[in-house]
């Protein structure tokens, strides 16, 4: 069991953590303090540190150093996130906004330790990797597959075209365009493009476009100048010029303004930025790797994206097959979830059975690989004996509008229709499809995104992604309520 440390000064966002955690089968130990946790444990004997960057006495960061190679998670408010990336510079493993989903924390907390886990033999070079997280060929393992570097599963001829083209990109400073339905893994083919190239030591920072309020995203991709807008009371670099010399993955790129399309072409063109407020350009030497799930050709020619953008980003593009076009994948991939949970909580007798692997095979997945993940973890916590039968995967074509993992445990009620009837009628004889349709049609006027996502139980992501799929366009009154 991964035994990992958290180090978070205020009881109440630690204690929350550790028993989240702790539900999730990890074993957790907590310090207010860097200098605590010096005094209480053996920090280099963690396979993961948790840490808030701000903490009283020495910063967060100092315990990158002191963990000798273990991976070090920072967690940051979103106000400083800058300094987290900075953090990332100093050899973090990673970053994580606060404050965060729950299902956010423990993807990043997996995926840091499947790293760990799979990193070479641990030497003072691969400390080194550990302790960087972005070094070429991380998730490489002796034996594995011909795509083991690429750290992608499945072997069908859709995804075998795929990892060639990514071995022949990777090394080129082109921008690529990533297109592919939401939850298929997008940003893995970031990352592999980014740890296969000369940038690998680098940062490569990912920002999704579609989670940032429209207000708030140039600022945050280019930075402002002190006095720029109410509230800059300080000068700010954004994310771009903070991926210098590293990778820029722009996730759902086609949401972002036109506005910051403008800025964001300059980089691609001039090689330069300019922060909100400021009269005078920097350089920056970025590789920008771009995706979506949109039709940006479709988009450029309705004035919704800059064509000039488009043509800009489109050098190198490759789509990413669904989960329910890549055939036997889906096993495979599905095996692979079982084991890695099975190791998680101290299981080895785990095993589907044949009504499940044709469950597994022939349904839809409309969440993609997110969604089979999600399906597998839940099967694993819910069994009670080794066989884990399609019943206990959950697999219903009734919920295929909504992802596994964007469903909260219990649904608000929706506001009876008529006049001022302040009644609410429960909502049993609705698909969630339905409900979640029914819901943000009926409460979008008069609600933020924020607030729809907190009452639905799910991200702000997640709320757009819906959307999206249902064919729900935001507000304008909804959207400028969001400063």
């Amino acid at each position: 069991m991964p035994h990992i440390l958290i180090v978070e000064d205020e009881t109440i966002i630690r204690s929350a953590l550790r028993r989240l955690l702790e539900r999730n089968q990890y074993q957790v130990s907590e310090a207010g303090s860097v200098q605590e946790a010096q005094e209480r444990f053996s920090i280099a004997t963690f396979d993961l540190i948790v840490s808030d960057l701000r903490l009283p006495g020495a910063p967060g960061t100092e315990l990158i150093k002191l963990g000798q190679g273990t991976p070090v998670l920072i967690m940051t408010s979103y106000a400083s996130l800058r300094s987290a990336v900075d953090s990332m510079k100093m050899g973090a493993v990673d970053y994580i906004a606060k404050p965060f989903d729950h299902d956010e924390m423990l993807q990043a907390v997996a995926r840091i330790l499947r790293d760990r886990q799979n990193a070479p033999v641990a030497t003072a070079a691969a400390a080194e990797v550990r302790s960087n997280g972005k070094a070429p060929g991380a998730d490489k393992q002796s034996g594995a597959s011909a795509n083991g570097e690429i750290g992608i599963i499945g072997s069908c001829p859709p995804m075998q075209d795929l990892y060639s083209k990514i071995r022949k990109v990777a090394p080129t400073d082109s921008n690529v365009l990533i297109q592919g339905e939401s939850g298929t893994g997008k940003e893995l083919v970031a990352r592999a493009l980014h740890n296969l190239s000369r940038r690998a030591k680098a940062p490569m920072i990912s920002v999704n476009c579609a989670a940032i309020p429209e207000t708030l995203i140039e600022s945050e991709l280019f930075g402002h100048e002190k006095g720029a807008f109410t509230g800059a009371s300080a000068g700010r670099a954004g994310l771009v010029e903070a991926a210098d010399g590293g990778t820029l993955f722009l996730d759902e790129i086609g949401e972002l303004p036109l506005e910051a399309q403008a800025r964001l072409l300059r980089v691609l063109q001039e090689g330069e930025i300019r922060r909100v407020g400021s009269v005078q350009s920097q350089k920056v030497d970025v590789r920008l790797i771009a995706a979506t799930h949109r039709d940006l050709k479709n988009l450029a020619k309705s004035g919704q994206f800059r064509e000039d953008l488009y043509y800009r980003l489109h050098v190198i593009a490759l789509k990413l097959p669904a989960l329910r076009e890549r055939g036997s994948d889906v096993n495979e991939i599905a095996n692979a979830f079982l084991a890695r949970q099975s190791a998680r909580i101290g299981r080895d007798d785990l095993h589907f059975s044949s009504d499940a692997e044709q469950a597994i095979r022939h349904y839809s997945w409309p969440g993609n690989v997110r969604e089979l993940e999600n399906a597998v973890e839940r099967a694993v916590i819910l069994s009670e004996s080794p066989e884990i039968s399609a019943d206990l995967l959950g697999i219903d074509i009734e919920l295929s509008g909504l992802e596994d993992d964007d469903l909260p445990d219990s649904l608000p009620m929706v506001a009876g229709v008529g006049g001022n009837n302040a009644s609410h009628e429960p909502t049993e004889d609705l698909s969630l499809e339905d409900y979640f349709q029914h819901f943000v049609l009926e409460h979008q006027d008069h609600m933020t995104e924020t607030e729809l996502a907190r009452k639905l139980g799910v991200s702000r992501k997640c709320l757009w992604e819906r959307r999206q799929r249902l064919g729900i366009p935001r507000r304008k009154s909804n959207v400028a309520s969001e400063n």
